[in-house]
């Protein structure tokens, strides 16, 4: 009897359990992966906002709307009374704007949808990159030509790397410019 039972285990018991945790190991691994990756993600947001219309077209710099962007760790998503410095006069009778008028004067903010994250446990610092001269668009594209924000390159650890590794060759319009840091501390804390 105990035979029998230990050969049971070992042939039908112990392939399945393999079996099953190798496909949770994948399954999780591709999910996380496609998550953090995130590359094409373009969720649609409260206000139809054209980037390809305000950075592109009318060249408005991108720390305009994005302040602080050079002293903070964080890109700032402008308030309502930003985008209204304009649109309290051009183009109020839009029904974007009209959307965008209601949040002004009910002092409430947009929810926008975010679109680029790194993960909570990654330290990352917007200052150190825009005063080292990396262009926006390094990371977040041409935003110039989106109507709707997507993400196109991927903030996984591999793609950070690979800048920080390859710096000249990944930012050829900053000459001499150094590789970035590959220790751990400087982006997990």
């Amino acid at each position: 009897m105990k035979k029998s039972l230990l050969d049971y285990i070992l042939r039908v018991r112990l392939p399945i359990t393999i079996f099953v945790i190798l496909a949770s190991f994948t399954v999780t691994y591709f999910a996380s992966r496609a998550e953090r990756d995130n590359v094409g993600y373009s969720p649609v947001q409260p206000i139809n906002f054209s980037h390809k219309l305000h950075a592109g077209e009318m060249k408005i710099d991108c720390e305009y709307c994005h302040t602080g962007v050079e002293l903070s760790r964080h890109a700032m998503v402008p308030p309502p009374q930003t985008c209204m410095n304009c649109h309290s006069i051009a183009r109020k009778d839009k029904p974007e704007i009209i959307k965008l008028t209601t949040y002004y004067k009910e002092d409430k903010p947009i929810p926008w949808v975010r679109v680029h994250r790194v993960p909570d446990f990654v330290y990352f610092n917007h200052s150190v990159h825009v005063n080292m001269g990396i262009k926006c668009e390094s990371c977040h594209g041409n935003v110039a030509q989106m109507d709707r924000i997507v993400q196109v390159h991927s903030f996984t650890m591999s793609a950070c790397l690979s800048c920080h590794r390859n710096a000249q060759k990944n930012l050829p319009y900053l000459k001499n410019i150094k590789n970035g840091p590959e220790n751990c501390y400087a982006c997990h804390r």
